[in-house]
């Protein structure tokens, strides 16, 4: 049976392991930021829900509804992107997916609330109150939009990021609900961008010109289909350069800025619809 050291012996050996150097920790190594990813996120009311839908062999399909949705990535990692109407109750939420060989499953999600900001104008009871003609009118446009916005065509855009479509401050935000001599009203849908009468529109993304029309209260009006039901809209046009079926790519000019329906002065009023939810504009823009 070996001896046990004597004290003296463990001293020194104490003394000696002491004695040596402490080794550094090797600095850790900063990862590189992760890839800008497009929509960004906001589960609020006008937002957008990005759902993991794990790994698949082929693209899975997912519906809020019956509405289908825009469901990116590849076989590591599918995720569902969810437009969320700024009617939207907060609380719990789900989405159905399915995919091939496999029983359809539930995938939920919480929407948080969100407060916007709210502009109380008294302006003439002509300005808020429509005659009976203008309100046939108005019925028959809202019916043949209802159309438009349920535009789904399967191609997945290839890209998400947007470039804003036109230059100029942004003289409205999204969101903001206005009540007019005390009568609330929709709030507002889109992006507003102060610019000159005739500033050339560009397209965003790649699209397909699905309608161009003058409506009462959006005027001179597009309508692009981006695929995979995100669509996107600009209004109160002064001149509109293409018909339904025009195929656009991005940065292409196709309309003009003008002053056309319901305004007080030249902008473009851009909205973006994701499974017929209009969203921020401003999620899928850098800044």
């Amino acid at each position: 049976m070996p001896s046990c050291p004597s004290r003296r012996t463990a001293l020194l050996c104490t003394a000696s392991l002491l004695a040596l150097p402490r080794l550094q920790a090797a600095p850790a190594k900063k990862l590189p930021p992760p890839p800008d990813v497009w929509p960004r996120a906001a589960v609020v009311p006008g937002g957008v829900a990005r759902l993991s839908l794990g790994p698949a062999a082929t693209r899975p399909q997912a519906h809020a509804g019956e509405v289908p949705l825009l469901v990116v990535g590849d076989a590591i990692e599918w995720t569902a992107l969810v437009g969320i109407a700024l009617a939207a109750r907060p609380g719990d939420a789900t989405i159905t997916v399915t995919a091939p060989g496999e029983v359809p499953r539930r995938v939920p999600y919480r929407v948080l609330p969100k407060k916007y900001q709210e502009q109380r104008l008294t302006v003439s009871p002509r300005t808020v109150d429509l005659s009976p003609e203008d309100q046939a009118r108005y019925e028959r446009e809202r019916e043949h939009l209802a159309g438009v916005m349920a535009t789904f065509s399967p191609a997945v855009p290839p890209r998400l990021q947007m470039q804003v479509p036109a230059p100029g401050r942004r003289s409205s935000s999204f969101g903001l609900r206005r009540v007019f001599n005390g009568q609330a009203r929709n709030p507002h849908s889109g992006m507003d961008i102060a610019a000159a009468t005739g500033t050339r529109v560009r397209a965003p993304l790649d699209g397909r010109v699905v309608d161009v029309g003058d409506y009462f209260f959006n005027g001179g009006t597009v309508w692009l289909d981006h695929g995979a039901g995100l669509l996107s809209m600009y209004c109160h046009l002064s001149a509109m350069d293409v018909k339904p079926g025009d195929q656009l790519r991005a940065g292409e000019a196709f309309c003009k800025v003008g002053a056309t329906g319901r305004v007080t002065g030249p902008h473009l009023h851009w909205s973006v619809m994701l499974n017929r939810a209009m969203v921020d504009p401003a999620l899928f823009i850098a800044a």
